[in-house]
């Protein structure tokens, strides 16, 4: 506690030095790379929660960037001038300064620079093809954690094991800073899309332990859900509780949410099991005579229905407020009730003259068409309940 406390007053230093500096006139202006220091010192704080830091970095940026063209066109032949540029670039900073410096002054490699240039102007095929073969832990961590940060983000959709790769070394590379708290965020849904439970689950504490409090919380925890629901992490009903420890960690109108999205998925699925326990937690967090309560009510009857508890479920069903469903919701339940009296159809007896005609059925001659039938019925059933409810959304 008292270490994040100090850090926290030094990164407040640190903010309130560097817009000191910047601010007075009188003030020899500073080297690049020391005003691309206060840069990270202030986005360092808004990981950290400072709402006052994020109000003004743009300002600081837009500072930053009048310094560097004010700047004698001899400074750029220093190599960690060179690289505050390519710093400055991913760190928000605007390319149009950047295209006006003197470009065959600055001591920097080429890839760098213009795939950096590229990447912040949205030449996406440019800056991949420029930095894919850049490995962050052969140049300097600064700028290292930067530029695997925006790898993370350039081959996320076409090489997910990559981008996972990359925002790893982030992370390791500028710990407790921005950077990492960026690459956790981005990293935590292509861990869920990889199905990689326990990465997820390392994943998540780590921002909670660190970056709980960060200005861009909500967007973690929007590809948290997003990594969760959309995946089978959540359909195993042997680490349902390491998942329900998780979400205490969610606001309870998020965790109410995310608890029937689950059991809506586990009842697609036939994840009876976890419809059941999500259903339930649902319950506990839902208002009555609420909406979300009636669709609790449906999964955890759903789940008992087609279980052990049939007459119970059956009821629980039949007593939903239909009016308070979505569309879909209907739909789903309409088939959920249906497969549920099928299952407990009693099989028809043969007719009367056939007992007669036949002898009697011995063990080894058991006539299974009628079993047959109503399986069959119920796999079609089960198919077109899937057809129904493709949208998984909530």
């Amino acid at each position: 506690m008292k270490r994040s406390l100090l850090g926290a007053a030094l990164l407040t230093m640190l903010s309130l030095v560097a817009t000191r500096a910047l601010a007075d006139p009188a003030r020899p202006s500073g080297e690049p790379y020391e005003l691309v220091r206060a840069l990270q010192a202030v986005q360092d704080g808004i990981a950290n929660g400072d709402v006052a830091a994020h109000g003004s970095h743009i300002a600081l940026i837009r500072q930053i960037g009048e310094k560097f063209l004010a700047a004698d066109p001899t400074v750029w032949s220093n190599p960690q001038n060179g690289q505050a540029v390519v710093i400055y670039l991913l760190s928000g900073g605007a390319p149009q300064i950047v295209r006006k410096l003197p470009r065959d002054k600055i001591n920097v490699d080429a890839r760098l620079f213009d795939g950096a240039l590229a990447y912040v102007e949205g030449r996406q095929d440019e800056a991949r093809d420029l930095l894919k073969d850049i490995k962050p832990r052969t140049i300097s961590s600064g700028m290292g954690g930067q530029v695997a940060l925006v790898q993370g983000a350039l081959f996320a959709r076409s090489e997910a094991s990559l981008a996972i790769e990359r925002l790893d070394d982030a992370r390791l590379l500028l710990p407790g800073t921005l950077v990492e708290e960026a690459a956790l965020r981005r990293e935590i849904l292509l861990v869920g899309q990889a199905e990689d439970f326990d990465k997820f689950e390392f994943l998540t504490q780590a921002y909670i332990r660190h970056y709980r409090n960060s200005v861009y919380a909500g967007d973690f925890w929007q590809r948290f859900s997003t990594g969760l629901t959309q995946s089978s992490l959540a359909l195993d009903e042997r680490r349902f509780a390491r998942i329900a420890a998780l979400l205490e960690q969610v606001d309870r109108a998020s965790r109410l949410k995310l608890y029937l999205v689950i059991a809506r998925g586990a009842l697609i699925r036939g994840r009876l099991t976890v419809v059941r326990l999500a259903g339930e937690r649902a319950l506990t967090l839902s208002a009555d005579a609420a909406a979300d309560r009636e669709r609790a009510h449906f999964y955890r009857g759903a789940s008992r229905a087609l279980t052990d508890e049939y007459d119970g479920g059956l009821a629980e069903l039949k007593a939903l407020d239909r009016s308070k469903l979505a569309e879909r919701d209907v739909q789903l339940l309409n088939a959920t009730l249906q497969l549920a009296l099928d299952i407990r159809k009693p099989i028809a007896a043969p007719p009367a003259f056939a007992s007669a005609e036949k002898p009697p059925l011995t063990p080894a001659r058991i006539d299974l068409a009628s079993s047959d039938a109503t399986l069959a019925r119920a796999k079609t059933q089960l198919g077109e309940l899937e057809l129904l409810t493709r949208d998984r959304r909530p």
